[in-house]
């Protein structure tokens, strides 16, 4: 019928007229919405400064750091004018070099660290007992039967600053539990050191100078150790407990934790004076 063909031909190909020579990709109907009509050649990369991948941030654009006492982070201009500055890099995986507003600072992080955990250990002991954290696995250590009785001998005592321990046969001593703010620590290795020194022990000392001695020992084994990568913000947030920290100048024995250069003394060194 006339509809069927009608039909029929709706579907059908037909002929369509060949594209226009003044066809441009801006008259397409079909173009993208936002297309600008300018084309760059292939693989076209916007230029960039060999300098701008090196460039390093000045000292005041420094991660904003929480304010000592506020929670509240510091104004970023502010970032140098900290005591110790802030942190720009770490050498030789244990000193970390950080800029102040008038020259620059060297910071041992082992012994900085080695201090901090002493005074909190020392700190913690005058409150309370020092909480210990078990392990799971309880280790042996292999000692001589004399180091032994002695170690039994302050067994009570040292469990005051977290260590628990007991005897375990004649010439060894299975540690249970260690300092919790330690962390993960050698166990064994920190029994050891502590029956050393507690053979030299001066029997005339008081119980808290002992005690305190041995926390100096222990925070050595808890410290952030040489070799050790720490991340800019870990750097800082160590500069800035060092700060808060009396004595945390001097490491637990009596050597300097950080080292200040002044920004005349370096230009001094290069004949800029």
């Amino acid at each position: 019928t006339t509809a069927a063909r009608s039909m029929m031909a709706a579907f059908s190909p037909g002929f369509r007229a060949a594209p226009r020579q003044d066809w441009t990709p801006d008259a397409s109907p079909s173009r993208p919405f936002a297309f600008s009509g300018a084309r760059q050649p292939a693989f076209a990369e916007a230029v960039q400064s060999v300098f701008g991948e090196m460039a390093q941030p000045s000292a005041r654009t420094a991660e904003a750091q929480p304010t000592p006492g506020t929670g509240q982070p510091a104004p970023i201009e502010d970032a140098v004018d900290f005591s110790l500055g802030a942190a720009r890099t770490q050498v030789h995986e244990n000193y970390i070099i950080a800029q102040t507003g008038d020259g620059m600072v060297i910071v041992d992080q082992h012994a900085a660290h080695e201090r901090l955990v002493f005074e909190d250990m020392r700190q913690a002991l005058r409150d309370r007992n020092i909480p210990a954290q078990a392990l799971l696995i309880p280790e042996i250590a292999d000692l001589p039967e004399e180091d032994c009785d002695r170690l039994m001998a302050h067994a009570d005592d040292l469990s005051r600053l977290g260590l628990t321990y007991e005897r375990f046969g004649p010439g060894a001593i299975m540690i249970r539990e260690t300092p919790a703010m330690l962390g993960e620590v050698d166990a064994v290795g920190m029994i050891k050191e502590l029956a050393d020194e507690i053979a030299e022990w001066d029997t005339s000392a008081s119980l808290n100078a002992r005690l305190e001695h041995v926390a100096a020992t222990m925070a050595c084994h808890g410290s952030v150790r040489s070799g050790r990568r720490l991340r800019v913000e870990e750097m800082n947030a160590l500069l800035r407990k060092m700060e808060a920290t009396p004595g945390s100048g001097q490491c637990n024995h009596g050597r300097p934790t950080y080292i200040r250069l002044k920004l005349s003394d370096i230009e001094r060194l290069f004949g800029r004076s």
